[in-house]
C-alpha cells in the first residue's frame, strides 16, 4: 500500500488491464453518459473528489474534458490515472473512460 500525495488516501498500485479487458470495459461504457465534467479550471481538488466519488460508486465512468487541446487532454488523463489510481480505458475527443476496480477504491 502507498499513500497518494494529492488526496492523502491509501491505495494499492493498479494492475494494467489487458487489451481484451479494455475492450470489454469500452463496450460497457458505450451507453454511459459523462458523470463529471472538467472545466476550464482543470483538475481542481473539487473535481478530483467528484471523480473519486463517482469511481467509488460505479467503478467505470465517463469524464468530459472541456476547453483543452489534445495534448492537454492527454496530460489530464495521465494525471487522473496517477492521482486516483485508476486507468483510462479509452479516450476519444473530449471524452475519457476511467476505470478503477472496487477493490482499489479509497
Amino acid at each position: 500500500m502507498a499513500l497518494n500525495a494529492f488526496t492523502g488516501y491509501a491505495f494499492t498500485m493498479k494492475k494494467n488491464l489487458s487489451n481484451l479487458e479494455k475492450k470489454s470495459l469500452r463496450a460497457k461504457a458505450h451507453s454511459l453518459k459523462p458523470s463529471v465534467v472538467i472545466g476550464q479550471n482543470g483538475l481542481t481538488e473539487a473535481v478530483l473528489a467528484e471523480i473519486d466519488a463517482a469511481l467509488n460508486a460505479h467503478e467505470l465512468i465517463k469524464v468530459r474534458i472541456r476547453g483543452a487541446d489534445k495534448i492537454k487532454r492527454t496530460g489530464l488523463c495521465e494525471q487522473m490515472e496517477k492521482q486516483l489510481n485508476g486507468e483510462v480505458v479509452d479516450q476519444i475527443g473530449f471524452i475519457a473512460v476511467l476505470h478503477r476496480p472496487e477493490s482499489n477504491s479509497n
